[in-house]
């Protein structure tokens, strides 16, 4: 079993083993349960190894830079076409994972906000062929939730399903997937694991449920209600649990923000943590802190966790437990989890006031400089340092001087709105010809390069794309064949003026753009994957592959 992704060289180290064994196993026949394997769809050489994407953003770092990407590069991508377009029975929010060389196929693994789990063909072309295998994850008498009708919210609509992105882990062929459903009972969360090869389940599912003490009710515990609860959050596989993460349902209350993490071996529960357990008194319980970060995953790090949370009571600079607003560091701290570092922005009131939440964007690992980026709907660049995030410091009555970069004790703090609009989504990064970058792309703003000097980043983008981007921006990545020269390529898919559309550029020069392919449908905070010469993207009713013609 995998037991720890700690950082970008020991998460592919795993991930290459691991993949080779299991493409040898199911090679020799020792699936218990075989696939039922479309007759249309031929076998196809099988892609290398470190090809694969298990996770969201491709680690569980998720910086987003894939460097393993052989076929696609700068001088050849804008060949690139529709080679195939899977229709499916839901929306697709979760990224699709591309899992190589398995049984004779290499996968796109894709999950739907109807409750389902497909494995297709990455390799077919033309008209769309059967799925290799199709696993509906809701048990009998169970429905979708229903976005206006059951929790009044359509920030996800018409229906709630799957909407995190599922973790694989190779070592033992699982796939862990959360699915949220209304059965007899009313709303509720399951976490599955499946057997990549068939989609059966490996293990009994589990309904998730949690409750801790806290100051915030008359009896002196708080409950996890997954009627007010949104998992959005992509999974982390990390040192042998599966932690998965909550925020709200359009801010209803009552609500907090969770993370829960189960055994990866047997789902058995390991982890209860909720960042805002005393929020209130005598019963009252207003609710804040959800962690949503617009769907990016759980930051996995050498044994610690990174989370942004939303608007919600803040005392740990009193020695509280509330952690609304902040930047946290998390680690394991027996069967919870515990605030190892943290930083709160001086004007935590005013964005509380104001909506204003962290909790929009995802934290950007900075490894090779000890840093962490982090960008939330003010569109404030705040870098500080992984090993010390800064605290809480503050002014009299900053609400009258938001616009101050010197009282936050970080490493770096641009203005509000350096990022116009904010940002709903992650950044991305990469180095090439001895400069390193950041790459953002806000609700208001284009797509955007920053240089990083000597720690810092320079206080105006190095180049923009010509096109602007609308809500909610967009999530990019990058792949690369390692440091080869003209290989880097930066992905995104943006909602723009004339619809959504998948677009390429060129890392040092965003002007000049590599592909533009229009797109049918679109759903928020897409994550295209990137992988072996493929390009996926899920949509309203579809996933749509590119590559080469």
């Amino acid at each position: 079993m995998l037991h720890a992704l700690t950082g970008v060289s020991a998460t592919r180290t795993a991930l290459r083993s691991g993949l080779v064994v299991l493409a040898t196993i199911l090679l020799a026949g020792a699936c218990s349960q075989p696939a039922p394997v479309a007759p249309a769809a031929e076998t196809s050489a099988a892609a290398p190894a470190d090809t694969a994407v298990l996770t969201q953003r491709g680690d569980a770092t998720r910086v987003g830079w894939n460097r393993h990407e052989t076929v696609l590069n700068q001088a050849n991508v804008g060949r690139i076409g529709l080679r195939i377009t899977y229709p499916l029975d839901g929306a697709v929010y979760a990224q699709p994972l591309f899992v190589p060389g398995l049984g004779g196929h290499n996968l796109v693994i894709v999950a739907t906000e109807h409750g389902s789990v497909y494995a297709l063909d990455a390799d077919a072309k033309g008209s769309a062929r059967a799925p290799l295998w199709q696993r509906s994850l809701l048990p009998d008498g169970a429905k979708p939730v229903s976005a206006p009708d059951d929790v009044k919210c359509e920030s996800i609509s018409p229906e709630v399903g799957v909407t995190s992105t599922p973790v694989i882990d190779p070592a033992t062929n699982t796939m862990y997937v959360v699915a949220t459903m209304h059965d007899q009972t009313g709303i509720v969360d399951r976490m599955y694991a499946l057997d990549v090869a068939t989609g059966n389940d490996k293990l009994p599912p589990v309904t998730l449920s949690a409750t801790v003490a806290g100051s915030n009710s008359s009896n002196g515990k708080i409950r996890f209600d997954a009627a007010y609860e949104q998992q959005r959050v992509g999974l982390l596989l990390q040192d042998g649990v599966v932690y998965a993460a909550f925020s709200s349902y359009c801010s209803r209350m009552p609500y907090e923000g969770w993370i829960l993490g189960y055994q990866a071996k047997d789902l058995r529960q390991a982890v209860v943590y909720t960042d805002n357990p005393d929020q209130g008194s005598s019963g009252k319980r207003p609710g804040g802190g959800g962690i949503w970060q617009s769907q990016t995953g759980l930051v996995g790090y050498q044994g610690s966790i990174f989370v942004t949370t939303g608007n919600g009571p803040y005392n740990l600079n009193t020695g509280g437990r509330n952690a609304g607003m902040s930047l946290l560091r998390l680690v394991r701290d027996g069967s919870t989890l515990k605030v190892a570092d943290a930083f709160t922005p001086f004007n935590v009131t005013c964005l509380n006031d104001h909506d204003q939440d962290l909790s929009s964007g995802a934290p950007l690992l900075l490894i090779d400089q000890g840093e962490v980026l982090e960008i939330s709907k003010e569109g404030r660049i705040e870098l500080t340092k992984i090993g010390s995030l800064g605290g809480f410091h503050t002014i009299n009555q900053p609400c009258d001087h938001q616009d101050r970069t010197d009282v936050d004790q970080l490493v770096q703090e641009l203005p509000v709105q350096t990022v116009d609009g904010g940002v709903w989504g992650a950044e991305t990064t990469w180095t090439g010809g001895g400069q390193t970058y950041v790459y953002t792309a806000g609700v208001a703003d284009r797509l955007s390069a920053w240089q990083l000097v000597d720690g810092k980043i320079a206080s105006k983008p190095r180049s923009q794309a010509a096109e602007g981007l609308a809500y909610p921006g967009g999530i990019p990545v990058v792949s690369s064949d390692g440091d080869r020269p003209g290989s880097a390529v930066v992905w995104i898919v943006g909602n723009e003026d004339g619809g959504p559309v998948l677009r390429a550029y060129d890392p040092t020069d965003l002007r000049h753009e590599l592909v533009h392919e229009k797109l049918a449908d679109y759903t928020n905070f897409t994550v295209p994957t990137v992988a072996d010469g493929r390009v996926v993207v899920g949509t309203q009713h579809t996933v749509v592959i590119y590559g080469p013609l």
